[in-house]
This record gives C-alpha cells, structure tokens and sequence, in this order.
C-alpha cells in the first residue's frame, strides 16, 4: 500500500491548521489591542498623556479620574503592546510613561488623516450587539443602527472626520471643476448631504464654501443631534440645516446644485429610489456625488485587506442595518463599480462616471442626469 499520498497530504492539513490557528491568535490580539485603545479614548487616556507629559500612572490616574489599579494595568499593557513609552526597569510606582507624536496622530488628533483609532470604538459597538447580529442571521431579520449605540456612532462619525475635513472640499471636488466654479461663482448655492451622520462633511462643505446653504440629512436622531452639536460648536449652525430626513424624500427640499452622498448608499435599503429622489432634487445642470467603498471589480477569493475589511463590516453591521426594512436591496458593504453604475441607471440618470481620485478606501463617482 502506498502512503506517501496519504501523508502528504496529511502534512498539508497539519500546515494549514498551524497557520490558521497561528492568524486566529494574532486577530484574537490584535481585537484585545483595539478594545484598549477603546479603553485609552473613551477614558481620556491618551489625551492626557500627550497634554500632560510623561506621568506615572497615579498621575494618569488622578487627572483622568480613574481608577488606580485599572490605570496602572492598562498603562502597563500599553507599554507592553508598544503604543507608549515608559522605563522598564524603574519601580512600578516611579515608571513614567509616555506617548510619542507620531502615536498621538494616530490615537488623539481627530483631524489627522492618520487618526485611525476611531476603528476601536466601531469595534466595540458591534462587539455590544454581536448576539443580536446572530439572532438575525437565524430569523433573517435586521438589527437597527440605533442598536449599535454610542460607541458604534462616533466611532463611524470620527473615522471618516479627517478624510471628510481635509480632502473633500480640496481633492475631491477639485476632480469637478465646473462643480466647484458653480459653488463659487452662484448667490447661495444649495447643497444636500444626504446620510450626514455626525456632520463633518456638513461643516466642511460650509467652511469650504462661506456663501453656500447646506443641508445634512440623517435616517439617525442621534447623529443628527451630535452634529447640530457640532455646529454649534464650530460657529456654524446659523449656516447651516440639519435635520431627521428619508434619502428617498429629498426631492421635496429642493432643488439643490450639489447632492452629495457620501459613504452611505450601500447602507440605503432602497438605493434607487434614493437615487430617483437625488435627481429630481437637482437644480438644472446640478450634479450628484456618491463616494462609497473602494472594493474590487469582481469577486475574488481569497481577497486583499480593503476586500476583507469591507466584507468584515458588511456580515457584523452594514448588512444587518439595510435588512430592518423590507424590501431592501441588501447591498452589504461591498458594492461594486458595476452595481453603483445600474444603480444610477435604474434611477435615470444619463451618466455615472469615477473620478480620477486616488484614495485607498474610497472611490468617487460623479452622477448627472
């Protein structure tokens, strides 16, 4: 009897299983990391150390009042996971620990282009909901954005508050230069920004565009409450509207010069019909902006990381959000180019065409009737 088969190929399940369990391991660390860093922004951690300096962790702990023995462990995992500094051969209560600049970009600065720890808080609001998420998947049923909480809110709202500050009035209306010439040269212009959220691409298009009505529009109370907040905050609420809308009833506000949808039309249970209403909302000659999620062009197995993190929101959240309502399209996250173009089509629009952005997670398409 020959066995050499039969132990090759007993060899290649022993390799893969090492290197699945071995990736497991290192997603099972990478997961625990992140719900610290949740930790370290919702507790004003990482604030305070960059604010304040190097401190100890009774320092840390009576600035951001904490609890000391939460604060020490927490400050010791962090240095152990490389994300502060700190002398490791010191006595624990004299140890100082310190955040680097760079480090600070990533996890304080909510407007640096590198402030990824906003992924931290999506995290654990999935991670609250996760169970609901299972009971959908037995029933079919949806589980409402509502239900992911606070954490899941500002976690979405702030990873998406750089991009939206910094390079979409600049980059990514630069690739219109009709649009932006239109905003600047027409008496108060209209635009919509439809599914708002917290309002970042709201204010940056009022700060952008001093002489422009904005209006942001949001299925979501809370989030239209955070970013009334933040236009407050920012001297902007004279200038700008935001209220509680259905996408598919924007054509009722008009009409608008410029209708922006921003990272939310695979999330729309009717995405055509969203789309029919943005073009009847347009003034003539206006235009539709829809960015969304730079996926592949065609489904491929195994997938690069954007492929993987897209599909990744799309079974935990994205999904379970769109199939509260019925009928709904069930986009999911991965809405590929071909998808967003029928979409346009069904809804009557005469073009849809990308524009020549580079982003790494974003592609633009400009939408005319």
């Amino acid at each position: 009897m020959d066995t050499s088969n039969t132990a090759a190929t007993g060899d290649t399940h022993a390799r893969d299983a090492e290197r699945l369990a071995e990736r497991l391991l290192d997603d099972t660390l990478g997961a625990l990391e992140l719900f610290a860093v949740y930790l370290g922004g919702e507790l004003g951690l990482y604030r305070a150390l960059h604010e304040l300096g190097p401190l100890t962790a009774a320092e840390l702990s009576g600035h951001t009042g904490t609890a000391l023995r939460y604060t020490a462990e927490w400050l010791e995992q962090q240095a152990v996971a490389g994300l502060v500094e700190t002398d490791a051969g010191a006595p624990a209560e004299e140890r100082r620990y310190r955040l680097p600049p760079g480090h600070a970009r990533v996890l304080v600065d909510a407007d640096d282009l590198a402030h990824v720890a906003p992924f931290a808080h999506m995290l654990a609001g999935i991670g609250g909901v996760i169970s609901e998420v299972a009971q959908a998947y037995r029933t079919g049923a949806g589980v409402p954005y509502e239900s992911y909480g606070r954490a899941f809110r500002h976690g979405q709202g702030h990873i998406n508050r750089p991009v939206f500050t910094h390079e979409l009035p600049d980059a990514w209306l630069a690739a219109m230069p009709d649009v932006t010439a239109r905003l600047r040269g027409t008496p108060r212009p209209r635009v919509a920004d439809v599914g708002c959220g917290q309002g970042w691409s709201t204010l940056a298009i009022a700060r952008a565009f001093p002489g422009a009505c904005v209006d942001g529009l949001d299925a979501d109370a809370s989030s239209i409450a955070d970013a009334r907040a933040e236009a407050e905050r920012a001297g902007l609420g004279d200038r700008i509207r935001l209220e509680q809308a259905d996408a598919c009833r924007l054509a009722a506000a008009g009409p608008y010069d410029l209708v922006m949808i921003l990272e939310v039309l695979h999330d729309l249970p009717r995405p055509v019909e969203a789309l029919r209403s943005a073009r009847a909302a347009l003034t003539p000659g206006g235009t539709v902006l829809v960015v969304d999620e730079r996926v592949a062009d065609r489904f491929t197995a195994p997938g690069d990381k954007v492929e993987r993190m897209m599909y990744g929101w799309s079974v935990t959240h994205c999904l379970p959000t769109q199939l509260v309502e019925y009928p709904s399209a069930a986009t999911g996250t991965v809405m590929r180019a071909g998808t967003v173009r029928r979409y346009a089509a069904e809804a009557g629009f005469g073009s849809c065409s990308v524009l020549p952005v580079d982003n790494d997670f974003f592609r633009l398409y400009r939408l005319d009737p």
